[in-house]
């Protein structure tokens, strides 16, 4: 489980549909089964989110919506939901195209870049305008980005080897995860205290603010779970799509004829230009392109969950408190459900909206009431992102060894360097003549979807 995590995993479904394993002194169960992780997480008041992750993850976020029990989470949800609306995020494509533009204005063909750095820089800054405006300066998100580093470090092995004593020794990783999440909490702690003696403006701090002034249907918002929040959501709305772009940008330099059809599409629905609200439903390739990364190289790859009460899975009779866990990584690597699992194959997404996988096996963003709040916000800038860059550059790995993903508390490559070449052979930076797409991957109708089925995995309805 440690040593080697992902191997481990694809081990397990030939034990049966509920394995034992052992973590650390621990006994815990893992669900290899997609229907019944599905059974385990529309089920919240049994199947809780807790164990040796959450207790790590409440100390560095505290009680926000990410962590919150079940009895905490529809009221928290209810309060924050109104910044992630489809109309919400539409009003944000703008500034993630301005953004990712931004981001490769200055590279030059043959500079190495240092990709991990640049996406992590990339949605660090949009998920703090998101949540804070400009209350975040340049400098101060850029320390947030460095911070995170160190935290996602350290999180893993802190999940894996629930040992407590272990992290309370002056180690050098030790001291460096402390640090990490103290400066966090202080640049947070400082753009709050900023922003109470400003005006009012529309983001989510804004929002908080507002309700911790006249409390949400007599229930008081604290300052607590401002701070809570506002933690919560940037270190898991930067860390995982700036994990899934830069393993897009590392699978596509592996698999050329994905990058062909990706660069045709972007040239032929966007000409140059950059992408609007309008064209995100008409960017079906390079959707497909990022819904196959989430498959392949999800970034978030493990989840525990705890019992609260006694329950019955898979025949098994579990005590109250027992740990469960499921994995994301497992269920998209599964042969019964994805045939040739391990093959990059975008194309496997273009044949209509049932195709998730035999009984939902895709879950990149969960499911049920807890699926992740911020999902149509991070397939918008995803779909933005890859498309502003493609649409200008191929990046290419250095000769040598490609190193796998890393998992650590999320899983992608955490180090990436490559090498930038120019697609600017016309104006606005695209190729001068579009391949033509494929059959089958003709654009869609101009719009967004204002609407969601309950318990859709959202990765098509950006």
């Amino acid at each position: 489980m440690f040593r080697r995590p992902l191997e481990f995993l694809n081990s397990l479904p030939a034990q049966g549909d509920l394995v034992e394993i052992r973590l650390g002194p621990q006994r815990a169960w893992m669900v290899c089964h997609p229907e019944l992780v599905h059974r385990m997480l529309r089920d919240t008041r049994t199947f809780d989110k807790g164990g040796p992750q959450y207790e790590r993850l409440r100390a560095l976020m505290g009680g926000g919506v990410v962590t919150c029990p079940h009895a905490e989470h529809r009221r928290q949800r209810r309060l924050l939901q109104p910044t992630f609306r489809p109309s919400g995020v539409a009003a944000q494509t703008e500034v993630m195209a301005e953004e990712a533009a931004s981001l490769c204005r200055d590279w030059r063909t043959g500079q190495e870049v240092d990709v991990s750095a640049a996406t992590l820089g990339l949605t660090t800054r949009l998920i703090s305008r998101l949540l804070l405006s400009d209350s975040l300066a340049p400098a101060a998100a850029d320390e947030v980005r460095h911070c995170l580093a160190a935290i996602v470090r350290g999180l893993f092995v802190r999940t894996v080897v629930p040992v407590d004593a272990l992290f309370r020794l002056p180690t050098p990783a030790n001291r460096r995860y402390r640090r990490a999440v103290e400066r966090v909490r202080e640049l947070i702690g400082a753009a709050i205290a900023e922003r109470r003696r400003g005006a009012p403006r529309d983001d989510l701090l804004g929002l908080l603010l507002a309700a911790s002034e006249a409390g949400d249907d007599g229930v008081p918002v604290t300052d607590r779970e401002v701070h809570d929040q506002l933690v919560s959501l940037l270190l898991t709305g930067s860390e995982s799509p700036s994990m899934c772009l830069a393993s897009t940008f590392s699978l596509l330099a592996r698999h050329p004829e994905a990058e062909r059809r990706l660069h045709a599409e972007v040239d032929t629905v966007l000409a140059g230009r950059l992408p609007d609200v309008d064209d995100l439903p008409r960017l079906v390739y390079t959707r497909a392109v990022l819904t196959e990364t989430l498959r392949h190289s999800p970034p978030g790859w493990l989840f525990t969950r705890v019992t609260t009460r006694e329950a019955d899975l898979a025949g098994r009779r579990l005590p109250r408190g027992t740990t469960v866990l499921y994995s994301p990584y497992l269920l998209h690597h599964d042969p019964a459900s994805f045939p040739e699992p391990d093959r990059f194959l975008p194309e496997r997404w273009l044949e209509g909206e049932a195709d998730t996988g035999p009984h939902g096996a895709l879950i990149p963003f969960a499911a049920g009431s807890r699926k992740c709040i911020g999902d149509l916000f991070s397939m918008a800038e995803m779909t933005v992102a890859l498309a502003t860059i493609a649409g200008r550059w191929r990046l290419r790995h250095p000769a040598g060894r490609i190193a796998p993903p890393r998992p650590g508390a999320t899983l992608g490559p955490r180090s990436l360097t490559m090498i930038c070449a120019s697609r600017a052979h016309a104006p606005g930076g695209t190729a001068p003549h579009a391949v033509a797409l494929a059959p089958g991957a003709a654009p869609a109708a101009s719009g967004v979807e204002k609407t969601r089925r309950d318990g859709d995995n959202g990765v098509h309805h950006a």
